[in-house]
């Protein structure tokens, strides 16, 4: 059973369906509870980086979401605003505290070509870690979609798993132990984007 984790801010139906599609039996999870009894989790987003910490936490979702990835290491997928959450803190719309999975912070995307506009919006090349799980059954450079005006930067180059080119290299995925987490929206990002929900549903960290 995977559970996604419904804190009022996520692209829930794209996501379900595109779980539904690859073959995974999927819960929408309202109340925090919920997860204890789901055996992999997915955390989208849309929105701004404060709201969706204050959403989680006003809905009692924090501990829960702790205990089961950082104390139980059920495997988590974060999508786009829930990649960007478990950085340390976010420079969105002033310094927000995130939940400090990954020492990580979160900045606006600035493109060295003035050509290159923010947000980014579109299909883009992926880079991807040779030895990445995630990216298996996949061609070099697959492309990918993309929303996003702010992106993650790492302090530890082992926690990159894919980036790509956007008037600069921008960090679209990492992966720490049962952490994997994606810039781009794979649910959106038609087969390869189902290729990356069904090697998740495979992976064993």
């Amino acid at each position: 059973m995977i559970g996604i984790v419904d804190y009022g801010m996520g692209n829930l139906l794209s996501v379900y369906n595109a779980l539904e599609m690859v073959g995974a039996d999927v819960k929408i999870c309202q109340q925090a509870s919920e997860l204890k009894d789901v055996e992999r989790i997915v955390l989208p987003g849309v929105g701004a980086f404060r709201d969706c910490i204050l959403n989680l936490k006003n809905r009692g979702f924090i501990e829960v979401l702790e205990e089961m990835v950082l104390d139980k290491y059920q495997p988590f997928l974060g999508i786009c605003l829930g990649m960007q959450v478990i950085a340390r803190r976010s420079f969105e719309g002033g310094e927000h505290e995130g939940l400090a999975w990954l020492d990580a912070d979160v900045v606006r995307l600035n493109p060295q070509d003035s050509s290159f506009r923010v947000p980014q919006v579109g299909w883009n090349d992926v880079q991807y870690s040779q030895d990445s799980p995630l990216f298996v059954d996949l061609p070099p450079a697959p492309d990918f979609y993309f929303v996003h005006s702010y992106h993650m930067s790492c302090d530890r180059q082992a926690d990159i798993d894919a980036t790509c080119d956007y008037g600069g290299v921008v960090t679209v995925a990492v992966r720490k132990n049962n952490i994997f987490a994606t810039q781009f929206h794979p649910e959106k990002s038609q087969n390869y984007g189902l290729q990356v929900l069904q090697n998740f549903l495979r992976w064993n960290p």
